[in-house]
């Protein structure tokens, strides 16, 4: 099969495009820069030049495709609303291509923008209406109208050698206050998965997803965060201390709202459907290796 992967040089886009590679696909891979395409063409991907904004290169990307799977996001917390809306407009750039086929399009979306109906998130869940970012809702109307879609729903944590997500900015904010802190008792909990473990479901969803479904790369359904902040402290040797919600705005900035959802997820139903089995180290077993504190002061972005 030969599939458009976006984001495909990014953290989690990059495993994505190995995973496919090694089991015989090819891949095309969306690169706005030459340092991108370079990192494309090392990999043994072919190389499609433009980004999310230009929407003539995505559709003619996903029409040269048998499969499309979008790992992309604009993480600009600063201009979230501009950034949900071009994530919008290439969802249904990249359907409008795939219409009338059966070839997959496969949407990334988060556990914590469910709209969780018991303790733990599934993916019976429905998308949180009022959460600006509406992947799921531009997939979901795609699959009404016949294309081949389904949602991925990635946890908050997307963890391994190479993140610069939510937890390496978690721990510069330690390194620079010289606490690692949690919120109120920390019971508080995060998904996560391992980036590896990501990569192998998103391959398994292209190959034998139901349009219209849901899935869920979980497989740590929830780590306390304050398991998180004692690990963080145990690397950066700092104290973990509490901080109440009215301290954590101003101790942990934007990642502050984050940081106090009690989001956990299971995947029980993607596990039963697809046969995925994560095996990759877990969030805390990962933390406890050096790569984190080696990287983590360079950290001042999500992944995508």
């Amino acid at each position: 099969m030969r599939v458009f992967v976006t984001g495909a040089t990014g953290f989690i886009g990059s495993a994505v495009v190995r995973e496919l590679i090694d089991v015989g696909h090819q891949v095309l891979g969306l690169a706005r820069s030459d340092a991108a395409a370079k990192s494309l063409v090392a990999a043994g991907a072919d190389v499609h030049r433009g980004s999310l904004e230009d929407i003539k290169s995505l559709r003619s990307g996903a029409a040269a495709a048998d499969g499309v799977i979008h790992t992309a996001f604009i993480h600009d917390f600063s201009n979230y609303g501009p950034a949900a809306e071009a994530d919008r407009r290439a969802i249904e750039t990249l359907g409008d291509a795939l219409a009338g086929s059966e070839r997959p399009l496969i949407v990334t979306s988060g556990t914590l923008l469910a709209e969780r109906q018991g303790s733990l998130a599934t993916e019976e869940d429905a998308p949180n209406p009022n959460f600006p970012r509406k992947s799921e809702a531009a997939a979901l109307a795609l699959a009404a109208r016949g294309v081949r879609t389904c949602v991925l729903r990635l946890p908050p944590s997307v963890h391994g050698n190479g993140d610069h997500g939510f937890v390496p900015r978690l721990i510069s904010i330690a390194r620079e206050k010289g606490v690692s802190a949690f919120i109120g008792d920390g019971l508080n909990r995060w998904p996560a998965v391992q980036r590896l473990d990501a990569a192998h479901l998103y391959r398994l969803v292209l190959e034998k997803g139901i349009a219209g479904a849901a899935y869920h790369g979980v497989a740590d359904q929830g780590v306390s965060t304050r398991e998180i902040a004692e690990a963080i402290g145990r690397g950066l040797n700092v104290p973990v201390v509490s901080k109440s919600r009215e301290e954590a705005a101003d101790h942990f900035g934007w990642i502050a709202h984050f940081f106090g959802i009690d989001g956990p997820a299971s995947s029980a139903q993607t596990q039963a459907r697809l046969g995925w089995r994560p095996v990759q180290p877990g969030l805390i077993a990962d933390l406890n290796a050096d790569h984190y504190f080696e990287h983590a002061a360079d950290a001042v972005a999500l992944h995508s």
